[in-house]
């Protein structure tokens, strides 16, 4: 487990080996309008259920090993005030891509982001259809870099040689303007959201199936006018090997970054869900005279392998008064991805390129009712 800030990472590593892949993922929350998004590119789609299928009949089977490109994908997430507004995966072969290698620019179909050395800005721009919920979504969104980190971290564990994940951190904090428009097919109406929001980007690449080296994973990230913060946590599915715990706390005032690594880690608010995975609502993460305690409020977005919320943040440093910031989190169980049946239902949310789908159809078509009906 690596960790980078450095901007030249942020390319596409081109990872060949099967079970391996690469993400790219942005953020944006805009508090006052009640609207965030969420967009991510994926080189090798680490929670597709086909990759999954593809990877354990080479593991057992000894069938053609799955190449990563061939589960190229793109997903885009809007919510308002709490709500799902747009939930779009398409996942397809290795025509949908497209990326030099060379330079920070990725493509799946017309959906691409590139970024700007000029003008310090990563450029977003998204034209998808969404048949099954009769949806169409444009939008143009520049996230201008806030400021950026520097900071580097290897592995010890297994001596270094532990299985490799890489986070790069190129982008904690953006100033997210642009215009997205979303239309509705069936009913021939349109609307245009104004973007004005702080917002996110990292990346994150590995070699093999998250799900045989990660038992459980924590992210989040929350601003607000003194601070901007950063958490990271994965337990390894190895026992032997120390989790990593940190959290990147930048003094907006001074200009400053303060890591705080090694933090001991206590989970409450035990719950169960019939897909959900099981998970604790309550995190909270200290060392020394350092505490920051998480509870996720309002739950985005539940699969049954991962849960993105609305959190509110409590932070105490050196003794001093708190202070409360809100973001963005999510948890990740990864091993659930190798259930069949979780797999089952994980195509639900997943349009594969090619692929016909009658849960897939039925599934959006429920959700679009129940759309329709909450508004």
């Amino acid at each position: 487990m690596n960790i980078s800030t450095e901007l030249g990472r942020d390319i596409w590593h081109n990872l060949q080996e099967p079970g391996s892949y690469e993400w790219w993922y942005f953020d944006a929350e805009d508090q006052d309008q009640g609207m965030s998004l969420v967009c991510i590119w994926f080189a090798g789609f680490a929670f597709s259920p086909y990759y999954m299928d593809h990877y354990l009949d080479w593991k057992e089977n000894g069938s053609d090993p799955p190449k990563a490109l061939d589960y190229a994908a793109f997903s885009f997430q809007l919510y308002e005030n709490g709500r799902e507004s747009v939930n779009f995966i398409k996942e397809g072969p290795s025509a949908l891509f497209d990326s030099s290698g060379n330079d920070i620019d990725v493509r799946f179909e017309n959906n691409r982001f590139y970024y700007d050395g000029g003008e310090q800005s990563y450029v977003l721009e998204i034209a998808f259809d969404h048949p099954a919920r009769h949806q169409k979504v444009t939008a143009k969104i520049l996230f201008t870099v806030k400021h950026r980190y520097s900071y580097s971290k290897s592995d010890v564990n297994n001596n270094g040689r532990a299985p490799r994940h890489e986070w790069l951190l190129t982008l904690p904090r953006a100033d997210v303007a642009g215009s997205l428009v979303v239309e509705d097919t069936l009913k021939k109406k349109s609307r245009t959201i104004t973007v004005r929001a702080k917002g996110y980007h990292d990346h994150n690449l590995g070699i093999m199936p998250v799900h045989e080296y990660i038992n459980a994973w924590y992210w989040g990230r929350a601003f607000s006018d003194k601070y901007d913060l950063v958490y990271y946590v994965i337990f390894f599915k190895n026992s032997g090997y120390r989790p990593l715990a940190l959290c990147m706390l930048h003094d907006n005032a001074a200009g400053e970054l303060m890591v705080h690594e090694g933090l001991g880690v206590e989970a409450s608010g035990l719950r169960r869900g019939l897909f959900a995975p099981v998970h604790n609502r309550n995190l909270r993460f200290s060392r020394d005279d350092f505490r920051m305690e998480i509870e996720q409020e309002q739950v985005l977005d539940s699969g049954p392998f991962y849960l993105r919320y609305g959190s509110g943040i409590v932070l105490h440093k050196d003794g001093r008064n708190h202070v409360e910031l809100r973001g963005i989190s999510e948890f990740l169980s990864p091993g659930r991805l190798k259930l069949p049946v979780l797999r089952f239902f994980i195509r639900c949310r997943v349009w594969r390129d090619g692929v016909k789908s009658g849960m897939y159809d039925r599934y959006n078509f429920f959700k679009t009712w129940l759309h329709w009906f909450k508004r």
